[in-house]
Parts: structure tokens; sequence; C-alpha cells
């Protein structure tokens, strides 16, 4: 979509040439791209980004220190270039979480270069490079990689692996409410058609019953980072104002004259929008308090 996103490909394989050199020469430092929370803990867990880190830290409580890499909406985790003191970060970690799937090759390229622990969400859940790897929106992946967590947890302290169950049982009657919201949103949703500026939300649109209706040459073109044609602008264009979908999904960390010129289209033919992003927003502290948030604004969206 934007001049950036082109050069993915190109910045990935450098950024993970870096990250794999520096990873073995950096010392103990702090990092301005960082946060980490229960401070108290003994188990020194990184997140690549911060939905994945909200879970580590409902997971161990004080029994671990959580550092998340990416925690701002502000910040492209596909694009992103690790600090030195990111990549010590990596080092000292016992229990390392990555997205997987392409999302943070950066991430998964240092944490292979470590002796901790690494929980790949993607691998998880069953999904792999190839795949869409925002797989934070599945139910299935938060699932399998909450469980995979306490495992990790489990394994470099076994000591206290009751205490990471108990914590993992609270943490999936949370889900469970969470799947619960899902299942009441997709009874007004099953079947109707949606459409997206990008294929962030896929997941959740698909447990939520939506069909996928954007035109496939814009979608290919964005699942292959690349800029849309002019042609499949215009038929993406034509469909949102002749309201041939319920609603458009869009992802506001990626705005530019693409996106701005369907959202008109969708306010002309009177389209519903639903706006998210790909990072959690600061003002949730858990992935689980934002999908909620998200399930609610669909299924608001959707009952027009």
């Amino acid at each position: 979509m934007t001049g950036i996103r082109k050069y993915r490909r190109i910045a990935r394989a450098t950024v993970c040439i870096a990250a794999a050199g520096l990873i073995a020469a950096m010392g103990a430092c702090g990092s301005a791209n960082t946060t980490a929370s229960n401070t108290s803990g003994s188990l020194h867990v990184v997140a690549s980004i911060n939905q994945w880190g909200s879970v580590a830290s409902q997971i161990g409580g004080s029994r671990v220190n959580v550092t998340n890499i990416i925690n701002s909406t502000a910040v492209e985790a596909h694009d992103y270039e690790p600090t030195s003191a990111d990549i010590a970060a990596f080092s000292k970690a016992d229990v390392i979480i990555v997205n997987g799937a392409g999302y943070d090759s950066w991430a998964t390229k240092a944490a292979a270069s470590t002796k901790a622990q690494v929980v790949n969400a993607a691998e998880s859940g069953g999904k792999h490079d190839g795949d869409n790897p925002h797989v934070w929106f599945s139910a299935a992946v938060r699932t399998a990689t909450a469980k995979a967590i306490a495992e990790a947890y489990e394994q470099r302290d076994a000591a206290h692996a009751k205490e990471y169950g108990k914590r993992l049982d609270a943490w999936q009657n949370k889900e469970k409410t969470l799947e619960s919201a899902i299942a009441e949103a997709k009874r007004r949703l099953d079947g109707k058609k949606y459409a997206a500026t990008e294929s962030v939300a896929a997941y959740l649109a698909d447990d939520l019953g939506l069909t996928d209706a954007t035109p496939a040459g814009y979608a290919q073109a964005v699942a292959n980072e690349s800029e849309p044609a002019s042609g499949d602008v215009a038929t993406f264009s034509k469909q949102l104002q002749a309201g041939s979908v319920a609603l458009l999904v869009v992802n506001t960390q990626e705005s530019n004259a693409t996106t701005k010129q369907l959202i008109a289209s969708a306010q002309h033919g009177g389209v519903h929008q639903v706006k998210l992003t790909e990072q959690m927003p600061k003002q949730y502290s858990t992935l689980t308090d934002w999908m909620t948030a998200l399930v609610a604004s669909f299924a608001t969206a959707g009952k027009a």
C-alpha cells in the first residue's frame, strides 16, 4: 500500500542478518522501544509485540518479568528494525514469544540465536509462513498460544507449574467469555459480506461468520505488499458506492490516498466501517479486552 510497504521483503532480510550478528555481542541494557511489566518476577520473558506480551503477563503473574519490544500503534511490526538494546533483551530471556508466520522475522531470527524457550504463536496454532500472519485475531490461535506459553513457563520453572496452570485456567475462562460474545455476534453477522482495506482482521471476521467480498485483484496486490492496480481500486470503490457489502474493515495504521478513497466510497454507499489497528492500542491492558471491544464494534456496525 504505502511506499515503505513495497520494500518490506528487502528490509526484513537486512534486519534478520543484522539481528543474527548483533545478538551474540550485546550486553544487558535498556531500550526506548521496550516496556516491561511484573518487575518482581523471576523469569525474564520477551515478547515481540504487546498483544502476546499481555497474555504472557496474565499467565505468568508475579513470577515473570515481561518485556514487550513493540507497544505502539504508531510502529509497523513488519518493518521494525530492532535496536542493539532489543537484541540484548532477547539474549537475556528465559522465554521468548514471537508471532511468527513472517510477521516479525527479525524477532524469530533473534530468538533462534538464544538458549531461551521459544513460543511461536503462529506455529502453536498451526499457521506458517505464507498464511495470514495476524494470528492474534484467531480464537484458536489465541488458545493454543496461551497453552504454549504456560508450558514454556513450566519447563523453565517447574517448581511453580501449578501456579502457571491456575493462571492459564483463569485466562481460558476469560477467553471463553470472549468466545461467547463472538458466538452471540455471529448470530447477527453470519453470512453478511464485508470488504477490507487489508486482511488484518480476517481471522476474526471468519470467527464471526462474515464472508470476505474484497475484490480479488485488490486483495492479492495488498497480500503481495504491492500497490493495487488503478482498475482494482476502481472496482473496489464501485462496490462500496453501490453498498454491495455490509461492512468495510479499515486498518488505520495504513492510511494513504487509496484507503481514503475507499473510505469515501463506503460513506457514499452507506457502508458501515469497523476501524482497527494491527498493534494493540494503549487503552487495552490485555488481548482479551481488545478483542472483546472489536467484537462489539463488528456487532454494532452489522446491526444496520
